[in-house]
Order: C-alpha cells, then sequence, then structure tokens
C-alpha cells in the first residue's frame, strides 16, 4: 500500500494533524505556562478585577472546549490505524483466527462472551502440556480432553 500523498488529505485535516502534532510539544507548553504568568502578573495592574479574571477563563474555556474535540479525532484516528495495524499480523500469521479481524465492531456483550471464551482457551492451555500448540478454542477443548483421556488411561494401566 502505498503513501497517501498530501495533496489527498484535506484543509482540516492538516490543520488538525499540525495542531495535534504541535500542541503537546514542550514550545508550547512552556509557551502556555509564560501566558498564565504573564496573566497572573498582570493582576495588580489590573486590581485583579472581573474581566482579568474573565480573560483567563473564557481563554481556557474556548481552548480545553475545542482541544477535547481534536484529541478525540486524534484518538479515533490512532485507533484506527492500530486496529488495522493488528488486522494485518493477524491475516498474516497462519495460525491466528481470523475470526478476530473485526472484532471492534461486535457490541459489548459479544466482546464479553468472546472474552469468557479466551479465558476458558487460558484455562485449558494451562491444563495442556504444551500452551503453544493450540490456535483456538476448539484447539484448546480438543487438546485438553486428549491429555484427559491420555492421562486416564496412563492412570488405569498403572
Amino acid at each position: 500500500m502505498s503513501n497517501q500523498s498530501n495533496d489527498d488529505i484535506s484543509g482540516f485535516e492538516k490543520i488538525s494533524n499540525t495542531i495535534t502534532t504541535y500542541s503537546g510539544s514542550s514550545p508550547v507548553f512552556l509557551a502556555a505556562v509564560g501566558v498564565i504568568l504573564l496573566w497572573a502578573v498582570s493582576g495588580p495592574v489590573f486590581h485583579f478585577s472581573n474581566t482579568w479574571l474573565l480573560i483567563v477563563n473564557t481563554g481556557t474555556s474556548i481552548i480545553t472546549f475545542l482541544m477535547v474535540f481534536l484529541i478525540q479525532k486524534s484518538q479515533n484516528k490512532e485507533s484506527i490505524a492500530v486496529q488495522l495495524k493488528l488486522n494485518e499480523l493477524i491475516a498474516a500469521n497462519n495460525g491466528a483466527s481470523n475470526r478476530l479481524l473485526n472484532i471492534q465492531d461486535l457490541s459489548e456483550e459479544q466482546l464479553k462472551t468472546l472474552y469468557e471464551h479466551y479465558r476458558t482457551l487460558v484455562e485449558l492451555t494451562q491444563k495442556a502440556k504444551s500452551n503453544t500448540q493450540s490456535h483456538s478454542i476448539e484447539d484448546a477443548i480438543e487438546s485438553a480432553e486428549e491429555d484427559i483421556k491420555n492421562d486416564f488411561l496412563r492412570n488405569k494401566n498403572n
């Protein structure tokens, strides 16, 4: 897959990517601290008036409001990118179960059920002689049943 050129990205996307990149940087943090210090030092000049308080309250409220959406957009994009990378790893691994490729589309209840299945898988593979052999719940159950059967036959013959 080729890299998407910057020409294909919308203006809003470019701006939000730039703001996201720079808003978490040290220079921007230091600038924010400088603005707050400047505001605090200017307090005596403005006699700590309501207008003086309103300036910082309004500014921080607006910035916070906008940053919430920007952070959520960035988080959504990152989440999709990580999901695609995991899907690629699952698809490329011959032993992996492809049933998990669209796991992000499941409901919370379906995810809980799947979690319980994998908890069972962990328990079964811990009982097995080798916990690296099975790649699915079905394999783990089959392996555990085989181990139990073999243990039973060994104990019966002793």
